[in-house]
């Protein structure tokens, strides 16, 4: 079996081995290097080639499996899909790494989430409030115990959208996903409990102004809240970069 057409093959030490392996072989897939119809090299050729361990392999594949850059064909082996121009938009979580990738993605979410803030003060329901409600009582606890609240301001951006009645909205923040909030935010020194209670209770009190804005239905308002508080988003993970450089 021939070695894929790569000229430094040596991946180097980082904790974002399966992101670099993936990134790799699809940029042969993508620059047509590595052929629709292709057989890609076995699980145990590539992990000597690349000199990765077993997981870092396997994960690297169901990365590119789920971008819809290789097929696995039972009996046969892995291969180039067929039709990978057409694979799924996606944002791989391990991208997301450095302070120029987290402002691509708050850039993103300026676009979204300022109009899904105006169609949720317009249109939100009693239900709706009573759900945005509960996400703030539990960032609420999740600061009383100095934990860092990534799933609960995750459901607290998924209740706003979901007041749009628009399903899309709501969607596409749980698309984003892992990196809605970005690990930086831990990685970048806030370690202790007092660290991430002081962190999380500023981001609260932007929430919070949020949700009064679509409580009281003023669309230009939450539109506002929204955008300064992604804005402030951006500001804080830039003092933190800047506190912890890599």
């Amino acid at each position: 079996m021939p070695e894929l057409p790569v000229q430094d093959l040596r991946i180097p030490p980082s904790p974002t081995r399966t992101a670099q392996l993936a990134e790799r072989i699809g940029k042969d897939i993508r620059g047509g290097r590595l052929q629709p119809g292709q057989k890609l090299p076995t699980e145990q050729e590539l992990i000597a080639q690349y000199r990765v361990s077993r997981t870092v392999v396997r994960e690297a594949m169901a990365t590119l499996r789920t971008e819809g850059l290789i097929v696995s064909r039972q009996g046969a082996g892995v291969f180039v899909a067929d039709h990978t121009a057409a694979r799924p938009f996606r944002i791989v979580t391990e991208e997301v790494q450095s302070l120029v990738e987290i402002e691509n993605v708050l850039q993103l979410r300026l676009a979204v989430e300022v109009e899904a803030a105006g169609l949720a003060a317009e249109r939100r329901t009693d239900n709706d409030l009573c759900e945005i409600n509960r996400t703030l009582e539990k960032i609420d606890e999740a600061i009383a115990k100095g934990v860092s609240a990534v799933k609960e301001d995750l459901d607290f951006h998924c209740a706003i959208s979901a007041a749009t009645g628009n399903p899309y909205f709501k969607r596409f923040i749980q698309f984003l996903g892992p990196v809605i909030i970005p690990r930086q935010t831990i990685r970048f020194g806030l370690e202790t409990p007092d660290e991430r209670r002081f962190y999380v209770s500023q981001v609260q009190k932007e929430h919070r102004l949020l949700f009064e804005s679509v409580r009281k239905g003023d669309v230009e308002s939450a539109r506002r809240c929204v955008r300064e508080h992604l804005l402030a988003s951006r500001d804080r993970y830039r003092k933190l970069a800047s506190m912890h450089p890599r």
